[in-house]
């Protein structure tokens, strides 16, 4: 029901008559019959009066009644944070009403990176205060992070791409694994089979590097992402 509906529905629940409501309210009894006809309609604040007399919410009397100017009045008398809250309501029934779809921001990390491991020729691990960089996106459980410096790895793992380690100094075939290989540090797949064991770069244009009595290994972590 619209207002004006509303206000004769009220009104005689509430028990009153025209001539009372318009008592009560300090008006004419036929501006109480020009808004129950919807000759003319209430301001706010003889609509928040009969809300009260007739123990109410406003927004029940009111109804499905709705002009853009009834909001002015309404909107002006909040005070600034309120007025906020209407404009960011507002936003977002403009956005549901064009169809608009709110991405969520991506989630920023500070992460502790421990140098660099080599997806190329090598690196050494910085040893002493990690540094703080940071992350967009979910950081998983581990024990360090270190930053990929190369294309060896690609395409699953990139130039300058934080990449996450559990520690430990064993490691199953297939898995990515920090390894330090001739005293220079690595990111490289382990791969064991019957011609032995070697670290493997998924960018075909490097070389496998061979685990043998000729070459020193000593296995950092595992990647967890």
């Amino acid at each position: 029901m619209n207002i004006s509906q509303n206000i004769k529905h009220y009104r005689k629940q509430a028990g009153y008559t025209q001539v009372d409501l318009a008592k009560l309210l300090n008006v004419k009894p036929t501006a109480v019959s020009a808004w129950e006809s919807g000759r003319n309609k209430p301001l706010m604040d003889k609509v928040t009066i009969m809300a009260k007399l007739f123990h109410i919410n406003i927004s029940q009397l009111v109804g499905d009644t709705f002009e853009v100017n009834d909001i002015n009045p309404v909107y002006s008398k909040l005070n600034t944070n309120r007025k906020k809250n209407v404009y960011q309501f507002a936003v977002r029934q403009l956005d549901e009403q064009n169809n608009v779809i709110a991405f969520p921001m991506p989630v920023k990390n500070q992460v502790s990176v421990y140098g660099a491991v080599s997806a190329g020729n090598g690196e050494y691990l910085l040893e002493g205060t990690p540094e703080l960089v940071d992350y967009e996106g979910e950081v998983p459980e581990h024990d360090f992070a270190v930053i990929v410096n190369g294309d060896s790895m690609e395409p699953t793992f990139e130039d300058k791409q934080i990449i996450f380690v559990k520690k430990t100094h064993e490691a199953r075939n297939g898995q990515f694994v920090i390894a330090d290989y001739d005293h220079q540090a690595y990111v490289k797949k382990y791969m064991r089979d019957e011609t032995g064991c070697r670290l493997v770069s998924l960018n075909k244009k490097y070389d496998d590097m061979l685990i043998d009595e000729e070459h020193e290994l000593s296995i950092f972590g595992v990647v967890v992402l």
